[in-house]
């Protein structure tokens, strides 16, 4: 595995463990109403069902316009995160662009197709209004042995993004979804970090949410391990998102205190921390309200 060579890393599964049984036991007392909305801004809120539509989706985006005049110490969630066909929809529909447009892209989620399409997709996704682009690693490629193909497709995609961005005077940013679930073991979860990290992306991603294991916090703990070391040698700043199955505020913060512990308080902005949620908004706002609601 060349990439953990290169960095140095290897990931140590007892330790990450007990790391994690320390986390867990904090959780509960750092749960306050200032981490809460903290783990409320770093959302990106989710809606990838076959069933959406142009309207389900404006309606999600007014839900977000609408915070403000119900809930005013809240802050905005993140983003908003689609098919990539909805992003002129977020785009067009949000109130504030402080709320970014998310947009899946590259044949999400199987990311099985010709990597031509997967660019043009991504091109297109930025095109139409996306300031932030998800896609998922070539595992068919990665799991086969063959890490430069998936390392030249991301490189491929973040220069094709970049190309249409610039276009438009703006800069979008990728994440790259590892798909963790799938990856299964440790070492193959660092190494894909790694290699994400190095062909451009500006987030390394956990899960699509479409497998039956998505995030997790020893995956998570390695990959937050995996940054530290690409930090370290390369200078440069790379964020971190957990996605697939966090649905309440426990979980959230079980994640805020990996990021926190690992990466530092300069982490703990969504420019370098997301969450991708689908169910999670209503958990926090009943978590900071303490009692329960129900707004998205």
């Amino acid at each position: 595995m060349k990439f953990l060579e290169k960095y140095g890393y290897a990931p140590d599964e007892k330790a990450v463990a007990a790391a994690l049984d320390t986390i867990a036991g904090q959780v509960d007392a750092l749960s306050t109403r200032e981490t809460l909305l903290a783990c409320f801004s770093l959302m990106d809120l989710t809606t990838l069902n076959a069933t959406d539509t142009k309207d389900s989706v404006r309606k999600l985006v007014e839900k977000v316009n609408g915070l403000s005049a119900q809930y005013p110490s809240y802050p905005l969630p993140a983003s908003v995160c689609v098919y990539p066909n909805f992003a002129g929809v977020v785009a067009s529909a949000r109130a504030d662009k402080q709320l970014h447009v998310t947009t899946t892209a590259g044949c999400f989620p199987a990311s099985q197709s010709y990597p031509e399409v997967k660019v043009l997709e991504s091109r297109m996704a930025v095109r139409n209004g996306a300031d932030e682009v998800d896609i998922v690693l070539s595992l068919g490629d990665f799991l086969a042995g063959d890490e430069d193909a998936a390392f030249e497709e991301i490189a491929a995609i973040r220069a094709g993004i970049d190309e249409e961005a610039a276009a438009q005077g703006r800069r979008v940013v990728l994440k790259v979804i590892l798909e963790t679930g799938l990856l299964v073991s440790a070492e193959n979860i660092a190494e894909a970090s790694l290699l994400a990290m190095e062909a451009g992306a500006d987030f390394i991603k956990t899960s699509t949410g479409k497998v039956s294991v998505n995030a997790t916090p020893a995956a998570a703990y390695v990959m937050c391990e995996a940054i530290r070391a690409f930090h370290a040698e390369s200078g440069r700043k790379v964020g971190f998102k957990a996605a697939g199955g966090i649905s309440n505020a426990k979980d959230a913060m079980g994640y805020f205190l990996i990021v926190k512990t690992l990466l530092g308080e300069q982490w703990l902005h969504k420019s370098l921390f997301r969450l991708g949620v689908s169910r999670l908004g209503n958990s926090l706002m009943s978590a900071i309200e303490r009692q329960t609601v129900t707004y998205f």
